[in-house]
């Protein structure tokens, strides 16, 4: 089989498989999962067909997926991938571009600046920040952070790029009591130290209090949250950053997911944030674009460029190269599907897209309260977070949702007690699948009410 006719199969195979969505169980069955046995095989001698590959990669693959891109799945703030971007990629496979710098690819590099422009004005954040396309919000996170600091010891006249940090002076780091595990991590991988970061207290809901807020100084990185991960509440920014501004702090915003909230009619949740340095935020989730697809935003881009430079004397680029905003060298261009999404939405179609998970996550709250849980949070953007009537019910009645086929969400404990959060986030799902959630779950309190 030659190259075309290997791709036409890849196609062909692909279309069955999006045929069947909403078709299939959302999550692989015990028949499905033993399938995968058949990947275990020794590292052959001789290279099996291109086709014979392929037809593995299908027949044992495919059945073991876990259908996220099903309008029944809510888990992790996952989303549907969107046509527009789902083609997009398709086609940025046939170009094999590596998108380092404009020498390397013209579209690349055009496209990837295009879609930085309309990402800022999509979110209101100053226009001019830099934006690097990076794999995640860790790695982003991880970005933002780099620059942060190196930006603080700059400001003490310490040279970071050639004297390290042996010796250099103190930076602090204050992160909520709530941050997210990957802010963590990201701080863990740049050698702060978590003993050393300093938690600030929170409130009921999740979000900073501004009352008990850790003194903040000029060496000061202060990480906060738009979209709690549980309850997707946001800390009071309007409060906070004005604050740590003014002691000459580094703000940095979390936003994986609840930074598109400032792109729709729950803009009000996001006063103040444009006043940090730095955004981090996700296209693979509440954008729903393919996975590998998030976001390093820098107000100060000489400081994103400057940190993460890595111009050698065969390959220069310009200083908002993809390159030199970002961690790697050789890279895809993850900004084309995020353009290609954007182009397809519109304005209008962004604020449509996530104003509609919003009501729906009301939606599961209201029918769910009816039917007798508990709904932990206040629902204040697309995030649903759920107790039964004890711990080992909700437990119970959450394996047993996953375990139906019919649906799938993930756990999580909430002020020490077992919990499960629905996320709603998928272009695909109606209100039709959120009212069918909401009976599914209402059944399954009924069968395990005595428990």
């Amino acid at each position: 089989m030659n190259e075309l006719a290997l791709i036409a199969d890849a196609d062909r195979r692909a279309h069955a498989y999006l045929a069947d969505i909403g078709k299939r169980r959302v999550f692989p069955d015990a028949a499905a999962l033993a399938q995968l046995a058949a990947f275990d095989e020794a590292f052959p001698q001789h290279g099996h067909a291109p086709a014979d590959v392929l037809r593995l990669l299908d027949e044992n693959g495919s059945p073991g997926t876990v259908a996220s891109n099903d309008p029944r799945y809510y888990g992790f703030v996952i989303g549907a991938v969107l046509p527009a971007a789902a083609a997009a990629e398709r086609l940025m496979g046939a170009w094999d571009q590596c998108a380092s710098t404009f020498d390397n690819s013209p579209v690349a590099a055009t496209l990837e600046k295009i879609a930085a422009r309309w990402v800022l004005d999509a979110l209101d954040l100053p226009r001019e920040s830099a934006i690097g396309f990076g794999t995640s919000a860790t790695a982003c996170t991880l970005v933002c952070v780099a620059a942060a600091r190196r930006a603080l010891l700059a400001r003490k006249g310490w040279d970071f790029d050639n004297d390290g940090l042996n010796g250099a002076p103190p930076v602090r780091v204050v992160i909520s009591e709530m941050a997210h595990i990957t802010v963590k991590k990201a701080l863990r991988v740049l050698g702060f130290g978590m003993k050393h970061v300093i938690s600030a207290p929170v409130d009921e809901h999740g979000r900073i209090d501004p009352a008990q807020l850790p003194p903040l100084d000029d060496m000061t990185i202060f990480c906060v949250q738009a979209g709690e991960v549980n309850t997707g509440e946001f800390d009071p920014f309007a409060e906070l950053i004005p604050r740590a501004k003014a002691a000459g702090a580094w703000v940095h915003v979390d936003g994986a997911f609840g930074l598109w909230a400032r792109a729709s009619s729950k803009r009000a949740l996001t006063d103040g944030i444009d006043g940090a340095d730095s955004w981090t935020t996700d296209g693979h989730k509440w954008l729903n674009t393919p996975y590998d697809g998030a976001m390093a935003i820098c107000r100060d881009a000489q400081a994103l460029s400057s940190a993460m430079n890595s111009d050698a004397v065969y390959l220069t680029g310009a200083h908002d190269a993809q390159k030199n905003v970002n961690l790697e060298f050789s890279r895809r261009a993850r900004g084309i599907p995020i353009w290609a999404a954007l182009r397809s939405l519109g304005r209008s179609g962004v604020q449509e897209m996530v104003d509609r998970h919003c009501a729906q996550a009301a939606r599961i709250a209201e029918g769910l309260r009816a039917a007798g849980f508990e709904v932990v949070n206040r629902v204040v953007l697309n995030q649903v977070l759920v107790r039964a009537k004890t711990d080992a019910q909700t437990v119970a009645i959450r394996e047993a949702a996953q375990a139906s086929g019919e649906t799938w969400f993930g756990q999580t404990v909430w002020q020490g007690r077992p919990a499960f959060r629905i996320s709603v986030s998928s272009w695909r799902t109606e209100d039709a699948h959120v009212d069918q959630l909401v009976a599914l779950l209402a059944r399954l309190l009924a069968e395990h009410g005595e428990r």
